[in-house]
């Protein structure tokens, strides 16, 4: 039924969302086997040892890079400048948390919370991105004139930079902002239903938006200082084109 919705919805937008139609049923079927594998991969790590964990957030870091390098395929290198900063981003983060014991070092809690940081962090990955991409096509002759002019590769890119670091953050931040009044995330609407205090869920709910935000910021962070050099050629001559 759902699924039904979701093309219809996008059927009723098909002259908004060139493309996205086409791509719709895939991506629903795909994430469809993907969450029943991983649910079944899930009940077998149960019973495995701790550091199989690590594979299982390594393997996600992966597959989202893989993901990333699809939405921005003109950038060059885009499947290294994705992995490096998810990387810095999700697996600083995880570390950070799981050292302080704010995430427990089990499977039942660091694979499942580990998975929606990384999730949201490739999202916001993707956006800064393609945004970056878009500023960058649009503004073409406004940066190779500031070249022309002797400005730095790093000058010519920062208001457009700024501009996509901006945007892809703006819905971690509605998401902070809406907590609790807009919506009550799955993480605290699961704990409360398992039992958990209403208040511990909600709190533990917080940390792990603030996670997604301080891993998704930081990971657009390390982008952001590798694009110059992708997108630059040693002669400080812009290679990406539309």
């Amino acid at each position: 039924m759902t699924f039904a919705v979701a093309l219809l919805v996008m059927l009723l937008a098909r002259q908004r969302a060139v493309g996205l139609l086409k791509d719709l049923p895939l991506a629903m079927l795909r994430g469809m086997v993907q969450i029943v594998i991983v649910g079944a991969v899930l009940a077998i790590m149960l019973h495995a040892r701790q550091w199989t964990s690590v594979l299982a957030l390594i393997a996600m870091m992966l597959a989202a890079s893989s993901i990333v390098r699809r939405r921005v395929r003109k950038i060059p290198s885009s499947f290294s400048l994705a992995l490096i900063s998810i990387c810095a981003g999700a697996g600083t983060i995880l570390a950070i948390m799981v050292s302080v014991g704010v995430i427990p070092w089990t499977i039942s809690m660091l694979v499942p919370v580990g998975s929606m940081v990384i999730a949201n962090t490739m999202n916001t990955q993707s956006l800064f991105l393609e945004r970056l991409h878009g500023e960058v096509i649009a503004h073409t002759g406004e940066i190779e004139s500031a070249l022309a002019l002797g400005a730095a590769p790093e000058t010519a890119l920062l208001p457009y930079l700024r501009a996509a670091f901006r945007a892809c953050l703006i819905p971690s931040v509605d998401n902070i902002r809406s907590l609790g009044i807009v919506w009550i995330p799955g993480i605290m609407a699961g704990m409360v239903l398992s039992g958990e205090p209403p208040l511990f869920a909600a709190f533990y709910q917080f940390v792990v938006l603030t996670m997604i935000f301080s891993s998704s910021a930081l990971a657009c962070l390390v982008a952001s200082q590798q694009v110059p050099q992708r997108i630059f050629s040693t002669q400080q001559q812009l290679l990406l084109r539309g």
